[in-house]
């Protein structure tokens, strides 16, 4: 009956195609608060908060660039599938529903997904990928769909003293949530589809 029930609810999603470059500016403009990315791997998903990432071309592809600090839980599953999904909130939503959306997406940053279940936390809605494994999430719907092409640990000697400084202090413990000690590895995600659920 489960099964039957999520058939249901799945024939009735909607994926509105759309050209990843027009909705940049916007997915861009959701990292402050931030956007969710989303990986999967051995029946485990799980969403983490991002504040960086890049879209544009690389190796005559779209790509997203994401960053993953090493110690998190999100890198542990991410380097067992190299599949992940962006997922932006919609410009224009009401209210009700950009209060919503800040709670998830202030929730999914500030918890582990070592410890808990965000999507029962949450509430986060799952809706199956159309190109990758790892599903978008329903309340952010602006969704890329990403596999992992090029990856690489960040060199910290190359970076400014600033920025080190501000980004890697080195007294805080990598396992701290925001800015510490552990470095990010770079992810180049092709997006390999792009679309709005509706």
């Amino acid at each position: 009956m489960a099964d039957e029930v999520q058939e249901d609810i799945m024939d009735s999603i909607n994926r509105e195609k759309i050209d990843v470059f027009h909705y940049a500016p916007q997915i861009l403009s959701s990292f402050n608060p931030g956007v969710l990315l989303s990986t999967a791997a051995e029946c485990e998903t799980d969403s983490m908060t991002i504040g960086w990432g890049m879209i544009g071309v690389a190796w005559g592809k779209p790509i997203f660039i994401t960053y993953v600090r090493l110690n998190r839980h999100t890198h542990t599953i991410l380097a067992k599938n190299g599949e992940f999904t962006v997922n932006a909130p919609l410009a224009g939503l009401d209210d009700e529903a950009n209060d919503r959306v800040r709670r998830i997406v202030v929730g999914c940053g500030r918890t582990s997904g070592r410890d808990i279940d965000k999507a029962a936390r949450f509430g986060l809605t799952h809706v199956a990928g159309l190109d990758v494994t790892v599903p978008a999430i329903a309340e952010l719907p602006l969704t890329l769909e990403c596999k992992v092409i090029y990856e690489r640990d960040q060199d910290i000697s190359l970076l400014p003293d600033e920025l080190r400084a501000k980004n890697y202090p080195p007294q805080v413990p990598g396992s701290a949530l925001g800015a510490n000690s552990d470095l990010h590895t770079e992810y180049y995600g092709e997006i390999v589809n792009a679309y709005i659920i509706r």
